[in-house]
């Protein structure tokens, strides 16, 4: 009976420690986590450009349809996956979204303190009942430019998750340190042959500018 006792304790200790020893690796691990997320917050703005590929009329719509190229750039100025969207129009719009996190956070040490989050978040086409639109940064997930690289763990999703849930809620906002979620949705007329180069800038303000593309790559296909 003593020695049943005896083995019970000392397995009740050997588990407490094996669980001691999760909790502690769980809480460097996601520290950990949450210092490289925040070091892809260092950035004070984003790029992005933009390509018109193709222009083709669309018999059943009577409409030209205009397709676009968009090539993002990471935090750390390196070329993501590019993307192609198709409209029936020339007039697009991107939109941006903001994520400040407040100077004044409760917590002075806060890591987070002082930090934004810039994102390309939707491109679009006005056109009332018929407006079409696609998203560049899907809500809830992780922005592809700053996705911590080789790292594939449930803890940065949550971090991410929570970022969108403060920033679409302005009372949660005011609760979790967020200073301000701006959005803001500029457009222009895209035609071939203009390279445009999106900005989201320091103060958030979002610009897109042009500038032609030399005259040596007209008729040419760019070999890779």
């Amino acid at each position: 009976m003593k020695m049943f006792k005896r083995l019970s304790v000392f397995l009740l200790v050997v588990l407490a420690g094996v669980y001691g020893y999760r909790q502690i690796w769980t809480i460097v691990h996601e520290k950990e986590i949450l210092r490289q997320v925040i070091g892809r917050l260092q950035a004070d703005s984003r790029v992005a450009e933009v390509l018109v590929t193709g222009v083709n009329y669309d018999e059943q719509q009577k409409k030209k349809i205009t397709t676009i190229k968009y090539l993002e750039y990471d935090i750390d100025g390196k070329p993501m996956l590019p993307k192609y969207f198709s409209f029936s129009g020339n007039i697009i719009q991107f939109q941006s979204l903001v994520i400040r996190f407040d100077d004044n956070l409760i917590k002075k040490n806060d890591p987070l303190r002082g930090r934004s989050a810039y994102l390309f978040w939707k491109v679009f086409l006005l056109d009332g009942a018929k407006t079409q639109e696609y998203e560049i940064t899907p809500m809830y997930q992780i922005p592809q430019g700053y996705k911590v690289q080789g790292l594939n763990d449930s803890f940065e999703e949550s971090l991410w998750k929570e970022f969108w849930s403060f920033a679409l809620d302005p009372q949660k906002a005011g609760q979790q340190g967020i200073k301000s979620a701006q959005i803001e949705a500029p457009g222009t007329m895209f035609i071939p042959g203009v390279l445009y180069t999106i900005k989201i800038e320091h103060d958030g303000g979002l610009r897109i500018d042009s500038s032609a593309l030399s005259p040596i790559l007209r008729g040419e296909k760019i070999l890779r």
